[in-house]
């Protein structure tokens, strides 16, 4: 069944794949965002240019969409204007939250949806979830939550999610910062494998006033993580590990993404999405997760040329800091 879909976003991390894949898939496409960004959206794809705060954004919910994909409201306001937007008008609004709302700390070792959303560290989760609770509160507005975990395509993973630098790092010979002894296991999904059973969501009746996540089943260590990326670059992976809360003393503004996020392992049933869009897997193999951000950050580095990153003090600080402790310790 052909659908009349948008997608608010579009041109992203996740978001691209997702617009190729339901043009596959046979949907018709448009793309609403600012235009400012110049990706390549496949040809059928109707662009919209336009800003969320415009009128234009406004009169998208008198449009008819089957489907609504938010991929860039990231607070309630937003999400407000969301609601006064489309509903009445609209089949399914399916809006992207984030795996990153699960409570923190875990008290599971396995998320699945059931867990509770609270998390008490991180700001942007903190308004994701107050997202999701106006949606919950709404009326006239069939809605689908989805919360991706951590997705590659376009960006290195890496704990501070300072991707360029770790590479710029590895391929100088310089160390690079893991929180704790990087043995959390840390679950990655290539943004080709989140497309499809994100589609396949489209139109679904089971759907509808329900929350997934959609993630890979496979999980690796960051130490595994950094290892192979510095295999893929051609660098060298020299790692200092330093526990969460010193490195949240030395920059305050690191405990949302650490302690918020990547502090925790991340493992993820993923029955629920299944039992509504179909089986799906996900590439397993950890050179092949990475093989396209490894390719993507080369061919920055290559058009850049030489910089030096702003947090190339601070970790060179505390590298050295780290070991001198762990030289007077032994």
């Amino acid at each position: 069944m052909s659908l009349k879909v948008l997608f608010i976003g579009g041109t992203g991390n996740i978001s691209l794949p997702c617009v190729a894949e339901a043009v596959t898939a046979g949907h018709r496409v448009s793309v609403f965002n600012r235009g400012k960004t110049s990706v390549d959206l496949p040809r059928s794809v109707t662009a919209i240019a336009g800003d969320l705060k415009d009128t234009a954004y406004r009169e998208l919910g008198r449009a008819g969409f089957d489907v609504v994909c938010q991929f860039i409201t990231f607070t309630p306001d937003q999400m407000a204007d969301d609601i006064a937007a489309f509903a009445g008008g609209t089949g399914q609004f399916i809006f992207i939250s984030s795996a990153s709302v699960y409570e923190k700390p875990p008290r599971r070792y396995v998320i699945t949806e059931e867990t509770p959303t609270i998390n008490p560290f991180w700001t942007y989760s903190q308004n994701k979830i107050a997202c999701e609770g106006v949606l919950r509160r709404s009326s006239g507005l069939p809605w689908t939550i989805v919360r991706p975990s951590h997705t590659v395509r376009s960006m290195l993973p890496t704990i501070f999610n300072e991707g360029d630098a770790v590479a710029r790092r590895m391929l100088a010979g310089k160390p690079v910062i893991l929180a704790g002894d990087g043995t959390t296991v840390w679950t990655l999904t290539r943004c080709a494998d989140f497309a499809p059973p994100f589609v396949k969501l489209f139109g679904a009746p089971q759907a509808l006033g329900e929350d997934f996540h959609i993630t890979s089943d496979h999980a690796y260590t960051w130490n595994d993580v950094y290892a192979t990326i510095a295999d893929g670059l051609g660098g060298k992976a020299d790692i200092v590990h330093v526990p969460t809360d010193t490195l949240v003393r030395y920059n305050p503004e690191w405990e949302g993404p650490l302690m918020g996020d990547k502090t925790w392992s991340a493992l993820f049933d993923n029955s629920k999405v299944k039992r509504v869009a179909g089986d799906f897997s996900c590439e397993a193999d950890l050179a092949r997760v990475l093989a396209e951000p490894i390719a993507r950050v080369q061919a920055r580095l290559s058009a850049e040329g030489t910089r030096v990153d702003e947090l190339a003090p601070l970790l060179d600080r505390i590298a050295r800091e780290q070991r001198k402790l762990g030289a007077l310790a032994g």
